[in-house]
């Protein structure tokens, strides 16, 4: 009896652990996991969206890892930019202005990246730097990306993603969905997607992840009195 309780036991914590990985997007891994690059790939850069480079020499697609941003296409919104009485919210291109951010900072240096092969559709994710300055780190520290790992790697992730949410730098000064939720949703996927559609999507949202969202729930429900 004693050891059908453990066993039990033993088997709710794992499920317990499996169903917590599930809240992060598909390149959660333990910071405490190192993993050998499989290839290291040293080039200029094309940048494709916000988190995503193609070295055109090598042909290959590398995705940063332990980030997430917007996609090319997905838009939020900023709730001060237009007044009380407007009929809409200001839109704000996330996905666009992170790929400029991204490619802003790249120009036509040299990238070096240790990559490693893992499930994802374009085959490969990794750590990529110029010189010293990690791109992953850079596009946290401005706001236009956001951790996809509950325990980077690296621990300045945690630091620089918490100061640029207090400093409302890039998204974080903005109504913008979860990308992992946009993703599941987003049925116009062109770039000829207008910001409506994302009004929509923030409409039936499922999660808030930036503190505009915090700051709406504090605001009283009438202003007359």
């Amino acid at each position: 009896m004693i050891r059908r309780i453990i066993c039990a036991i033993t088997i709710f914590i794992g499920l317990q652990g499996v169903s917590a990985a599930a809240d992060f997007t598909d390149d959660s891994r333990p910071g405490s996991v190192e993993m050998a690059p499989l290839a290291v790939v040293t080039g200029k850069v094309a940048v494709v969206d916000g988190r995503t480079l193609w070295f055109p020499a090598e042909r290959l697609l590398v995705r940063l890892s332990q980030i997430d941003s917007c996609d090319l296409v997905q838009w939020s919104f900023n709730p001060n930019a237009t007044s009380m009485t407007a009929a809409s919210l200001a839109p704000v291109p996330c996905g666009a202005l992170a790929k400029a951010w991204l490619k802003r900072t790249t120009g036509s240096r040299i990238v070096h990246c240790d990559a490693i092969v893992d499930n994802h559709p374009i085959g490969l994710t990794g750590k990529c730097r110029i010189g010293s300055r990690d791109l992953g780190l850079e596009m946290l520290r401005v706001g236009w990306a956001r951790l996809s790992t509950p325990i980077p790697q690296d621990r300045r992730y945690i630091e620089v993603q918490q100061s640029a949410i207090a400093a409302r730098y890039g998204m974080w000064g903005t109504y913008v969905l979860d990308m992992k939720e946009w993703r599941g949703k987003a049925i116009d996927t062109t770039l000829g997607r207008r910001p409506q559609a994302d009004i929509n999507l923030l409409r039936e949202r499922g999660s808030e992840i930036s503190p505009p969202f915090f700051d709406a729930r504090r605001q009283p429900k009438r202003r007359d009195r």
